[in-house]
C-alpha cells in the first residue's frame, strides 16, 4: 500500500526473540528525564555526532553526499532550523545514556553487526508524523512487522563509528521507501543499542522530514507497505498497550494505524514519547498476546 508523504519509549522488556532485526541484505559487490512538555498538535538541539555537543554550529563529517552517493560532500548533524516541537527531542537526545534507552547494550567485545535506523519526523496533514514501514508478510522473519527504515551498515558507508550509521540509515531509508535524502536533516543521534537474537548494533538516527519527498513500496518482496504515523496517535493512551511474548517477557506496544507496532521499534518510540516529556498516563496493565512466530 502506497502513501505519498503528506506532509513519540518504560525500558524495552521484550524477550531477545521479539526484537526486531535489521535486514540483512545480500552481498552485491562493494555494496553490503525532562519537564513535561506539550504533546506537538502543528507546526513550530543538539549538533550532535554519538559524541560531544560541539558549540558554534552543525558537525560535519566527511563522507558520500547525501542522495548522491560517491561524491566526497559533508555529512551534517545540526539542529538549524527544526521546528520548535522537535525540541525536546533534540534536547532529550543529547543528554540519554545507553542504559536509559533499553536492557540490552552492545558488547564490551565489540562483537555484533553495526546497523542503523532512520527515525523520521514529518509534518503531516494532523501535524507532527513519524515513518514506518511494514515488512513483508512472506519474510521468514518478523514478518508482518512494522519497524523504522534501516538496515546493516555497508562498506560504503564509511566508518562505524562516525559517518557510518548516518550514512547506512539515509541510504536504507531510501532504498526501503524511495524517499530522497536530500530532504532529511539528520539533528541527532541515540546511543547504539544491541539485538541479542541478531547480534545487531543498532545506532538510531533523528531526522527531520524538511522537504519531504513521496514514499511507497520499493521491494514487495521485503516491504508491504509505507506508512506515517501522527505522534498525538503514538501518545493518546487508548493507542497504547503491552506486548506479551508466550516466553513471559513484556514490552511497550503501540495499536496504530492498523498495525500492531512493538519489539524494538516500540522500545525506541517509547523511550522518545518518555524523554520529550510527551507521554500521558496509559494503563500498562492492557495486555496484547504475541504468539511464538513474533
Amino acid at each position: 500500500m502506497t502513501h505519498a508523504h503528506t506532509q513519540g519509549t518504560t525500558h524495552v522488556r521484550s524477550d531477545p526473540a521479539e526484537e526486531q532485526k535489521p535486514k540483512q541484505r545480500p552481498k552485491q559487490g562493494p555494496k553490503q528525564g525532562p519537564g513535561r512538555e506539550q504533546v506537538p498538535t502543528g507546526r513550530g538541539g543538539p549538533e550532535q555526532s554519538g559524541g560531544p555537543e560541539k558549540p558554534g554550529g552543525p558537525d560535519r563529517f566527511r563522507g558520500p553526499e547525501q542522495g548522491g552517493r560517491g561524491r566526497e560532500q559533508p555529512v551534517l548533524v545540526t539542529t538549524e532550523g527544526l521546528p520548535a516541537w522537535l525540541d525536546p527531542v533534540a534536547r532529550a537526545a543529547r543528554g540519554l545514556r545507553p542504559q536509559q534507552l533499553s536492557r540490552f547494550l552492545p558488547p564490551e567485545s565489540g562483537a555484533g553487526r553495526q546497523s542503523a535506523v532512520l527515525v523520521l519526523f514529518g509534518e503531516g496533514a494532523r501535524g507532527p508524523e513519524l515513518l514506518l514501514m511494514e515488512r513483508s508478510g512472506t519474510l521468514r522473519s518478523h514478518a508482518g512487522q512494522p519497524s523504522f527504515p534501516g538496515g546493516a551498515l555497508d562498506p560504503e558507508d564509511g566508518d562505524q563509528a562516525t559517518t557510518g550509521p548516518l550514512r547506512a540509515a539515509l541510504r536504507e531509508a531510501e532504498e526501503e521507501t524511495g524517499l530522497d535524502p536530500r530532504g532529511v536533516q539528520v539533528f541527532g543521534v541515540l546511543p547504539r543499542l544491541y539485538i541479542p537474537v541478531s547480534s545487531f548494533v543498532v545506532t538510531p538516527v533523528l531526522g527531520w522530514w524538511r522537504a519531504p519527498s513521496p514514499v511507497g513500496v520499493v521491494d514487495p518482496a521485503e516491504t508491504a507497505r509505507v506508512f506515517t504515523v501522527p505522534v498525538a496517535d503514538l501518545t493518546d493512551p487508548a493507542n497504547r498497550a503491552t506486548a506479551v511474548h508466550p516466553s513471559g517477557h513484556s514490552g511497550p506496544a503501540f495499536l496504530v494505524e492498523s498495525a500492531l507496532v512493538w519489539g524494538f521499534t516500540a522500545g525506541v518510540i517509547d523511550r522518545i514519547v518518555h524523554y520529550a516529556g510527551w507521554e500521558r498516563p496509559w494503563d500498562r496493565a492492557r495486555q496484547v498476546p504475541l504468539d511464538w512466530r513474533a
